[in-house]
């Protein structure tokens, strides 16, 4: 199969769960809402959750534009790798709207975990398609894909799963820092990098 097909799927996959997070950014009723700016002020929790999501995912499209554009056909095991990664952004918009509300309220570490959890899944599902077209399946990719090349990407793939291990791993202390943690992630790999290599 050629990737044309896979790469307009996984977009429209992707888009409509970077479009669905802006519904957990609700407008304050004017009838049950004192000072809008204090209305407003107390939604921050929706507001941080969804930039840092929306940064995310926006940069593992990037991500998965460059590993599609890598390749010059795709086989059944690479197309079920990619259906489990947007199963892993499809649920992103539930996570966020989880951890923006819960945070500070009681179940606020169970919600950062799902949240943290969630990125974990989506960084491991990244790093497995990666992974089948890099090693596995090394025919796959176009030649002009060299074995410098390939290590390097799958290394930093590879790296990209462990931060968001550590941010699960702080949930059960504090679902703030699992948020900024996040944050910090998703900023780190938003900077412009010299060579085409993704985050896991």
């Amino acid at each position: 199969m050629s990737t044309n097909r896979l790469e307009a799927f996984s977009d429209g996959v992707i888009a409509i769960a970077i479009t669905l997070l802006t519904l957990d950014l609700a407008v304050p009723n004017p009838a049950t809402t004192g000072s809008l700016g204090d209305a407003l002020a107390d939604q921050w929790p929706n507001y941080a959750a969804y930039v840092v999501t929306f940064l995310t995912v926006g940069i593992i499209w990037i991500n998965h534009h460059a590993m599609v554009h890598r390749l010059r056909q795709v086989d059944h095991t690479f197309l079920i790798l990619n259906l489990l990664l947007l199963l892993t952004i499809g649920v992103l918009p539930f996570s966020t709207s989880l951890v923006a509300a819960y945070l500070g309220e009681q179940g606020e570490h169970v919600a950062a975990a799902v949240y943290a959890g969630s990125l974990l899944a989506m960084s491991c599902a990244f790093f497995l398609a990666q992974r089948r077209a890099l090693v596995s399946s090394p025919e796959l990719l176009h030649e002009g894909v060299t074995v410098e090349d390939r290590r390097e990407i799958l290394r930093r793939a590879r790296g990209g799963v462990l931060p968001y291990a550590a941010a699960m791993a702080l949930a059960p202390i504090s679902g703030y820092a699992t948020l900024a943690l996040c944050g910090l992630i998703a900023g780190y790999y938003a900077l412009p990098r010299t060579t085409n290599v993704e985050m896991g």
